[in-house]
């Protein structure tokens, strides 16, 4: 037991890693405490807030890429397919929506024991990177769902699908 101790004692909190990459993006952050910070990013599609939260004593860190709309009560039976058939094709975290907020994000848990500076900020920085794009992909489907009338299977059926190039 005292092995895995030191082992985490060891762990540098990567959180500071994540300010440096989030100033060398000229990103304006808001470090809480030593456990959580919070940035807002312009995406493509809409803006986004990003939680990275610290747990030491896991070596863990979760991150949260939160869209920037609510979806609509009416079509929350239709959000809970969309999302199964979403995560069913991710090979890396998932999408969430929370029954009190009713707003989506795409969450993912890193364990990052072992991990040195350098390798650490190249991980956050791919974590952040195919978290937008994951976001970017399917925020049409989240956009359907956030407006009142009530989204239809066939409708839901053309967002779902994967499409070639952007219009």
């Amino acid at each position: 037991m005292s092995v895995q101790i030191d082992i985490v004692n060891d762990t540098v909190n990567p959180l500071d890693s994540v300010e440096e990459i989030l100033t060398s993006n000229d990103w304006v952050f808001n470090r809480m405490n030593d456990d959580e910070l919070i940035v807002s990013v312009k995406g493509k599609a809409c803006d986004y807030r990003l939680f990275f939260i610290w747990q030491e004593d896991m070596s863990a860190m979760q991150f949260c890429c939160q869209y920037d709309l609510t979806l609509d009560n009416a079509n929350m039976s239709a959000a809970g397919e969309a999302l199964m058939s979403i995560n069913e094709d991710l090979w890396m975290g998932h999408f969430d929506l929370p029954a009190e907020t009713k707003i989506p994000s795409f969450r993912h848990t890193c364990l990052l024991r072992g991990l040195n500076g350098l390798s650490g900020v190249e991980h956050i920085e791919d974590l952040v990177d195919i978290s937008l794009a994951q976001c970017e992909r399917y925020h049409h489907v989240f956009h359907m769902l956030s407006k009142p009338e009530v989204a239809n299977d066939q409708n839901m059926a053309l967002a779902l699908m994967d499409t070639l190039g952007e219009s």
